[in-house]
């Protein structure tokens, strides 16, 4: 009844929703980037005053108050209100548009904190970026725009009823990430690749073109607001889009590419792959470890006081380097094209061609710190004196990456500076991913691959000299650092098409392409075989049981496993809870409180053979709405129902809200006497288009047919015999790696199997058993 009266399914309201999550998530990316950038100058532009006048204290007292206070108040909001709205976020999106159900990690109060949480944590100078928390709340207004209902404010819009329903609710989510990739990057191409490489599982061509629309309306809407608008004050120009606005890395000045350049690009990506892998091993070391120590705290306060601790520590030691650190390090001059001296009135310093188009130069935003001023003096229009100086290392946030990227600078950063930061942020970062604040990890990413990849070029240009024209000007030290940026972010993620795109939207830098793919296969292969991409590895480490594309597995002998000689009765379920089409109250209220499980094989009795067949699923979810509904559904022994009110349609069963106290009306059904007579007629809710399985049935063909299987929301894969009996049911858990690992390996000892044989003797076996069991 429910299909027959919704409207023709043309897809003109889906394109409309798509649109309006578009245009919501860049309005949001508009206000996270203005937010923190008010926070950042109000924290620095004082700071570099005190600096000036030679008052470190109060710099220090500044920045570590302004910066704790924020990173304070970010970690607050997140272990008071809401703990899941910490971290980017990822390995939850990545695992729910995977197929798992993670509770309270979509919801307007996951939203709210995790946008709060974000802005103050950036804006505070902890080394974490707002890209992730922003892909995650693009999902979020993805999922609560087209889903029009919130069980946190209890309400349910009368509009979209159609699309709540797995597929599409499946779809808006992984669109509303794409338009988050691209409201944080200005990256609309790298959003779509973004949420068809890493997050999304599963795809076809026409939900393509609408993430595509998604994420250009994103864009647009982000990048004509932050063209005419500069921490919230108006610029003019409204509907120009300024390049400096959208463009967040741009290149200005373009190499010509050498193909000696694929050597140092191919160094370049090793060292990605290598310090990625050692970035995600060091991430989990110190994610176990601060689940074991705050593990050891009895009471609840005490835990929130440890998590707000650490970023607390975090933040000072951030707020010390930043002030203290330039101070190690001496004042460089300003390198210009022209190296001769001229001595005029006491006056000393380099001859220069006034204008950055020429090859050798220093940006005029360095940054001076204590440095002294010095003068500059103007010969003629294009001649000028000059003895300024800048330090090397006070740069901070995106402004760093921005200096670190400029072309035919090759003398503006030493091999020193570079490697002391280097090691020192990597650290920093390495420790705030993943503590008590919503933050991600992609500015940390391109800084700490850029810094890098510029002591590469600066390695080139010390050992072979400055070519500013010609065959070797290739070597140029901004380009190198493109390069081992895409390499770190490559080497940590394992991204490739996307990255490469969002790179190349990012700094508006083609020339470069091939190297920057050079580098981030290399990183990739480099990564994958030390490690799993970081987000995998969160995910194993949350136990959210995630399925890859792709299956490896090994025996004992590390040997790879075919899993065609293996069958799906090896690793499923044996002996399911299951219910008949017509059950009794009290028996399905006591399946619900015994038992978590998603959802139950529907059987019935066959009436010629008198065995019990089965006839589809239903999920506890379903289940607990009808029993919710009450004595108006339920039948006494003979069929008849008093308070008959028909069947339930489709949006009453799954828009419903369960009442506060369901647990104690489940309770009073299992211990009541008058339930046990009464009855409940599942055969109307049953789901009989569930795809079903024999046991004998290809353990790899499986696997496949479980990741496709899109008619099945509550992902369950009942397994049947040859008369349609059920004997066994397969979960996403059961399909798990080393799930399948264990009973492959189980059944090779002592237990007979469909398509493997072991020619081991029983001896050998029975002594593995006993190893097996010491």
């Amino acid at each position: 009844e429910w299909l027959r009266q919704q409207p023709a399914r043309l897809d003109w309201d889906k394109w409309l929703m798509m649109g309006i999550i578009g245009f919501v998530v860049g309005i949001t990316g508009f206000l996270m980037h203005q937010t923190i950038g008010v926070i950042a100058n109000l924290k620095w532009d004082r700071a570099y005053e005190y600096v000036k006048d030679g008052n470190f204290g109060l710099a220090w007292v500044w920045i570590a108050s302004i910066g704790i206070g924020f990173a304070i108040i970010s970690s607050l909001l997140v272990v008071l209100f809401h703990l899941p709205a910490g971290g980017s976020g990822m390995p939850e999106l990545i695992g729910f548009l995977n197929g798992t159900l993670i509770r309270n990690v979509f919801g307007i109060k996951t939203a709210i904190i995790k946008f709060l949480s974000c802005v103050c944590a950036v804006g505070s100078g902890l080394p974490v970026g707002p890209e992730g928390p922003m892909i995650h709340l693009g999902a979020l207004i993805g999922g609560g725009l087209s889903q029009a209902k919130s069980s946190v404010l209890s309400y349910i819009l009368p509009i979209f009823g159609r699309f709540r329903n797995p597929e599409d609710e499946r779809n808006f989510i992984s669109a509303g990430a794409g338009a988050g990739v691209s409201a944080a990057f200005g990256a609309p191409v790298g959003g779509l690749l973004f949420t068809m490489e890493e997050v999304s599982s599963f795809w076809s061509l026409k939900h393509g073109w609408m993430t595509f629309f998604c994420c250009m309306t994103s864009t647009f809407t982000t990048d004509l607001f932050n063209s005419a608008f500069e921490g919230f004050q108006y610029t003019g120009d409204f509907g120009a889009f300024k390049a400096k606005r959208y463009i967040l890395f741009e290149v200005k000045k373009e190499i010509s590419l050498n193909i000696l350049a694929f050597l140092p690009s191919l160094l370049i990506g090793l060292i990605g792959g290598l310090l990625g892998a050692l970035f995600t091993f060091l991430n989990l070391k110190i994610a176990r470890a601060r689940r074991r120590i705050v593990g050891y705290a009895k009471s609840t306060w005490l835990k929130n006081v440890i998590r707000v601790s650490e970023v607390t520590l975090i933040m000072v030691l951030t707020s010390t380097m930043s002030i203290l650190l330039p101070s190690g390090f001496g004042c460089t001059p300003f390198h210009c094209q022209g190296a001769n001296t001229s001595i005029t009135n006491n006056y000393q310093g380099p001859l220069c061609l006034r204008g950055e188009q020429y090859k050798i130069h220093t940006e005029p935003e360095v940054v001076r710190y204590t440095c002294p001023a010095g003068i500059t003096r103007n010969v003629s229009s294009t001649v000028f004196f000059t003895n300024q100086t800048y330090n090397q290392v006070s740069l901070q946030g995106e402004e760093a990456i921005h200096r670190l990227f400029s072309r035919q600078t090759y003398l503006q950063f030493d091999l020193g500076p570079l490697a002391t930061v280097l090691v020192l942020y990597f650290t920093l970062a390495c420790w705030s991913a993943g503590s008590a604040v919503s933050s991600g990890l992609v500015v940390p990413m391109l800084f700490i691959g850029a810094l890098y990849g510029r002591m590469v070029g600066a390695l080139l240009v010390a050992m072979f000299g400055v070519h500013q024209t010609g065959y070797w000007s290739w070597m140029d030290p901004g380009a190198f650092a493109l390069v081992g940026a895409a390499s770190f972010f490559g080497g940590v993620s394992r991204l490739t098409m996307a990255l490469a795109v969002i790179m190349m939207e990012l700094t508006n830098d083609i020339q470069f392409l091939l190297l920057v793919m050079v580098a981030i296969l290399s990183a990739k292969v480099l990564g994958d075989y030390i490690t799993h991409p970081l987000y995998h590895a969160l995910l194993e480490m949350k136990c959210i049981p995630f399925l890859d594309n792709e299956l490896h597995l090994h025996d004992e002998h590390h040997k790879i496993l075919n899993l065609e000689f293996y069958s799906a009765g090896d690793v499923m379920t044996k002996k399911p809870k299951c219910i008949y089409e017509r059950e009794s109250v009290a028996k399905l209220a006591r399946l619900l409180l015994e038992s978590s499980h998603g959802g139950y094989p529907v059987i019935r009795k066959d009436p010629v053979s008198g065995r019990d067949v089965f006839v589809g699923m239903i999920s506890s979810d379903e289940l607990k709405v009808l029993l919710a509904v009450g004595d108006s559904l339920f039948e006494d022994q003979f069929g008849n129902n008093a308070k008959e009110i028909g069947i339930l349609r489709y949006d009453m069963m799954h828009e419903a809200i369960l009442p506060a106290n369901f647990d104690e009306t489940l309770a009073k059904y299992a211990s009541d006497e008058a339930y046990q007579q009464s009855y409940l007629n599942i055969i109307p809710y049953v789901n009989r288009s569930v795809a079903s399985i024999q046991m004998s049935f290809s353990l790899r063909r499986t696997y496949i047919l479980f990741l496709i299987n899109e008619c099945n929301p509550s992902r369950h894969l009942p397994v049947t015999d040859e008369v349609n009996r059920i004997v066994g049911i397969l979960t996403r858990k059961d399909l798990m790696g080393f799930s399948i690992e264990e009973h492959i390996h189980g059944n090779s000892h002592g237990h007979d199997h469909p398509g493997a044989h072991s020619n081991k003797s029983n001896n050998d076996m029975e002594l593995n058993d006993l190893h097996r069991r010491a």
